[in-house]
C-alpha cells in the first residue's frame, strides 16, 4: 500500500495502482495525495522487475478531479492569496503528471468509471486507455470558472488532436467511451466486468519483453514528441548500443530462434 490513497500491488512484474477513496469519487484533495503518487511512482522506476504499470479507480468512479465543495469554502488547494494559490498547485496537483510522465514503464489507464476534471486529465498521463462502457470524460474545468491546473492543456491535445481538445475544453461537457473510442481518447472499450482482465491481458503482453528495452522504448517516444529527429536518432544510436549490450537481449535473441527452429 502506498498511503491510504493509492494501493499498490505488484504480481509478475506488473504493479496495479488503485486510487482507493471511492466515498468521494477518488477525488484528488491535495498534498497528502500527491505524495502517494510520487512515492508509487518513485518505487516503480527503482525496481528493475516492474515492466508494466495499470492505473485504475476503486468504486463506481475512476476520478472525479478535485473537492469542488473546497473551491466554493475556498479551501485546500483554493485557500488563500493568488500566490499562495499559485505556489500550492505547484507543490501539490501539479507535481502529479511530472511523476506520472516520467514513469520509465509503459503505463495502462483502466477507467471504471466518470473520469472528471483532473481525474481526465490523470488517464491522459498514462501511455494507453482502457474504458468500461460506464466511463465518461470531461474536461470540466471552465465550467466552474477555472482552467486545468495539472497540465491538461498540454497532454489533452496530444492524446485527441488540437480541435476534439478544444471542444472537450471549451464546452466542459461529457465525452461518453464510444465517443472516447472514436476519438482515440481510449484505445478500447469493454464491459465493466471485463475492465481489469482486458487491462491485465494487455499489460502481460507488455510485460513479456526485456524490462530494459521497454524502457528505453518508452523514454524514446517521449523524446520524439518533443525533439528533432537527428537528435532522437543520435539518442536512439546510443540506446541500441547499449541494448545489444545488455543479457536480455542475447537472452531474448536465443528464444526467438530457439522458437524458429
Amino acid at each position: 500500500m502506498t498511503g491510504d490513497f493509492l494501493l499498490y500491488e505488484q504480481v509478475d512484474g506488473i504493479v496495479t495502482l488503485t486510487m482507493n477513496r471511492p466515498d468521494t469519487r477518488n477525488a484528488l484533495s491535495g498534498v497528502a495525495q500527491t505524495r502517494c503518487f510520487e512515492e508509487a511512482c518513485h518505487r516503480v522506476n527503482a525496481d528493475a522487475d516492474v515492466r508494466c504499470v495499470i492505473l485504475t479507480g476503486n468504486g463506481d468512479a475512476f476520478c472525479s478531479g478535485g473537492h469542488v465543495k473546497d473551491l466554493l469554502a475556498k479551501k485546500g488547494l483554493s485557500e488563500g492569496s493568488a500566490y499562495d494559490i499559485q505556489n500550492r498547485y505547484r507543490e501539490s496537483v501539479q507535481r502529479v503528471p511530472l511523476v506520472l510522465y516520467h514513469l520509465q514503464v509503459p503505463t495502462i489507464a483502466a477507467i471504471n468509471g466518470p473520469a472528471y476534471g483532473a481525474g481526465c486529465d490523470i488517464a491522459t498521463m498514462c501511455d494507453m486507455r482502457i474504458a468500461s462502457t460506464r466511463a465518461t470524460f470531461a474536461e470540466s474545468f471552465v465550467k466552474l470558472g477555472i482552467v486545468a491546473g495539472d497540465g491538461g492543456a498540454w497532454f489533452l491535445p496530444r492524446a485527441i488532436g488540437m480541435s476534439r481538445a478544444a471542444e472537450m475544453t471549451f464546452t466542459a461537457e461529457p465525452v461518453d467511451a464510444a465517443t472516447a473510442l472514436i476519438w482515440g481518447l481510449v484505445s478500447r472499450v469493454v464491459e465493466p466486468s471485463q475492465l481489469m482482465e482486458e487491462s491485465l491481458a494487455l499489460a502481460r503482453r507488455i510485460a513479456a519483453h526485456p524490462g530494459s528495452a521497454l524502457r528505453m522504448a518508452k523514454r524514446l517516444l517521449r523524446e520524439g514528441q518533443r525533439t528533432g529527429l537527428e537528435t532522437l536518432l543520435e539518442m536512439t544510436a546510443a540506446y541500441q548500443a547499449i541494448a545489444h549490450h545488455t543479457p536480455e537481449h542475447d537472452e531474448a535473441m536465443q528464444r526467438f530462434f530457439g522458437e524458429k527452429t
